[in-house]
């Protein structure tokens, strides 16, 4: 097996983990945890499940219009923040909600280590990201990148074979000629399914270890 590119999820990957920023959004915002916790549990059921082509946001699921663009961002913070409630049982300011969200996320060094010594190497590096209308360090991602797939930008989010298919052919590559990583499983299934081989992201020495095995070469 020879591998010829990376590509990478980006939340929970190249950034601080999804849980510790939604942690730390919380308590600044002062909104109840239990109350958000059930909505979520609520809004994922069947995000990554099911049929993954039937996205429309009239009777579909929330996370998954918002990540394939059909729900606009500023829409989805309203229908969120209508369901939140502060620990004092007030109202969740609703503009800037995503932004706020995501304010603890931070540029993890290793993960963007390993991503240049690969790219050194001679490897393709992409990047796919299920987008929740973020605002991209893309400043960081000058000359790493050869492409960069975001859900909302073209219209199809993982695990949807469209968009693994989408970013391949944006490398020219076939499946078995990249390793794919992520830190939800349900999207490495549906890579592993389509011949990519996956790495699910747990922590960066891990992923580390795995691609180094992968590749053949220390990163």
């Amino acid at each position: 097996m020879t591998l010829r590119a990376v590509i990478t999820d980006w939340g929970g990957v190249l950034t601080s983990p999804l849980n510790d920023a939604i942690k730390l959004w919380l308590e600044a915002d002062r909104i109840d945890a239990a109350t958000y916790k059930t909505t979520m549990r609520t809004w994922f059921a069947n995000a990554y499940a099911g049929e993954h082509a039937a996205s429309a946001y009239s009777g579909g699921n929330l996370i998954h219009a918002l990540e394939d663009g059909s729900l606009p961002p500023a829409e989805f913070e309203r229908l969120l923040a209508a369901e939140l409630v502060t620990v004092d049982g007030g109202a969740v300011a609703a503009e800037g909600l995503l932004d706020r969200m995501f304010a603890a996320f931070h540029p993890v060094a290793p993960m963007y280590e390993a991503l240049h010594t690969a790219k050194a190497g001679g490897l393709q590096t992409a990047l796919l990201s299920n987008s929740w209308g973020n605002t991209y360090p893309r400043d960081l991602w000058a000359g790493l990148f050869d492409t960069v797939v975001i859900s909302g930008e073209v219209g199809m989010r993982k695990p949807a074979p469209e968009i693994f298919a989408h970013t391949l052919d944006a490398l020219g590559l076939a499946a078995h000629e990249c390793v794919f990583i992520d830190d939800i499983a349900e999207n490495i299934t549906a890579a592993e399914a389509l011949g990519l081989t996956g790495v699910l992201h747990t922590t960066p020495e891990s992923t580390r270890t795995a691609l180094t095995g992968l590749l053949g070469f220390p990163l």
